[in-house]
């Protein structure tokens, strides 16, 4: 849970399609410049309406990077895991991300999947869905490909916070699934899940959430379950070094890498009923910012840099030494950063009533040893947070640079 800003913006953020909706022809389906189809079973043309904003947007699948990286946040997120079934090598494996690809792309553009579709989504446009696709560090010793499987994947290291329940961590193959409407995500999740086959074996699922687009008067950054504005120092697109922090070089090895990034996936739980004891002052005290606002408890607004110095009339400082937000700055850390793109979730409740609550976190990274890593040991070292979160699952991918048209994600590394 670093404080690194959740609201993001990207060149490749979702291109919306209203106009081109709102002249949809006779058949109901409105094609433009943007080449995608305006949701796949569109009303008689006399009875249709406009998608709204939220419905029309659409993120393209083809691309430099793949999507769901610097895309906004959305509404509704799926992650899953599969393992390779027995048997299943390097020829299979091609097969299967062909599919996932494939169906990645038709529905993104808001049309079915080729096959045997559900009809869940089938009233919605895309609703900037979004379908990323990673690798995990065993899926190379079991396609023979331990010679490509990049140095960056090394397993992470333990941590003071682990509680880790290895059933619901790591995995061969991550799919990521983002949307701004849950049918959409769901028919996606589910879209993937048939296309597995007999190919993989799905290994652990998680279902996540944020908060819809248009839910506050203005945009911000994202709230967490705590409370709290979440993610003030996200590194921005904008950025001059934001490439170098996030993905992987065109020149970068392995060469099947190029424009890729790392992710690290954490599930972790908030201990809520200890949280939610403390006063605001002592809350505003762990993470080191206001809650209203999420400026620093230095003053100013939530853009306003920390003054790690700064005392009050007591010579105390006004930032604790141990506050999360101290901890994660980057000039803190050797400049280590990460790109921050979380969900939160709520699965219910243990027998007692505690809530089963809290972040699964997702951080991008060109190398995690020198971003979530770096990060992760300073804050297992004194934390004030720390006692208020554990971390119960885990995961590291190789995520590869987006698919250009007509290719496959992974075919470099599956076909080279």
């Amino acid at each position: 849970m670093a404080d690194q800003s959740t609201d993001t913006t990207t060149p490749r953020a979702a291109i919306t399609r209203r106009r081109l909706l709102g002249t949809a022809g006779a058949t109901g389906l409105a094609l433009g410049a943007a080449g995608g189809a305006a949701g796949y079973a569109a009303a008689p043309a006399e009875k249709s309406a406009p998608l709204t904003s939220l419905g029309a947007d659409r993120v393209m699948f083809h691309g430099k990077h793949q999507p769901g990286i610097t895309d906004a946040l959305q509404a509704r997120g799926h992650l899953v895991a599969f393992d390779l079934a027995a048997g299943a090598g390097r020829k299979e494996a091609a097969a299967l991300l062909r599919r996932w690809s494939t169906t990645a792309e038709r529905l993104m553009a808001g049309e079915p999947a080729a096959h045997d579709d559900t009809d869940v989504a089938r009233d919605a446009g895309p609703s900037s869905l979004t379908i990323t696709f990673g690798f995990g560090h065993s899926f190379f010793s079991h396609t023979g490909l331990e010679n490509q499987r990049p140095d960056a994947l090394d397993p992470l290291p333990d941590f003071s916070s682990d509680h880790l329940d290895k059933s619901r961590s790591e995995g061969d193959l991550w799919v990521q699934i983002g949307a701004n409407d849950a049918l959409v995500a769901f028919h996606a999740l589910r879209a993937i899940q048939r296309d597995a086959g007999g190919a993989a074996r799905l290994r652990w699922q998680m279902n996540g959430f944020n908060r819809s687009p248009g839910a506050t008067a203005h945009p911000m950054t994202a709230r967490n379950l705590m409370g709290q504005i979440d993610g003030t120092r996200n590194p921005k697109p904008s950025d001059a070094d934001f490439d170098q922090r996030v993905f992987v070089p065109a020149s970068g090895d392995p060469a099947w890498m190029a424009n890729g990034s790392y992710a690290v996936v954490r599930r972790i739980r908030m201990l809520l009923d200890d949280w939610e004891k403390l006063s605001l002052k002592a809350q505003e005290e762990v993470i080191g910012r206001r809650k209203s606002d999420g400026a620093p408890l230095s003053g100013g607004t939530e853009t306003t840099e920390m003054d790690l110095e700064k005392t009050d009339a007591d010579g105390k400082l006004v930032v604790p030494i141990n506050a999360h937000a101290r901890i994660t700055r980057p000039d803190q850390n050797g400049g280590a950063a990460m790109l921050r793109r979380p969900f939160s979730y709520h699965d219910g409740f243990d027998a007692d009533g505690t809530p089963d609550a809290g972040l699964l976190f997702i951080c991008w990274q060109a190398d995690p040893l020198r971003g979530f890593v770096t990060v992760q040991r300073k804050l297992d070292r004194g934390d004030a947070l720390s006692q208020y979160i554990r971390h119960e699952a885990s995961g590291l991918f190789a995520v590869p640079g987006g698919a250009a048209k007509g290719e496959y994600v992974g075919q470099r590394l599956l076909e080279g």
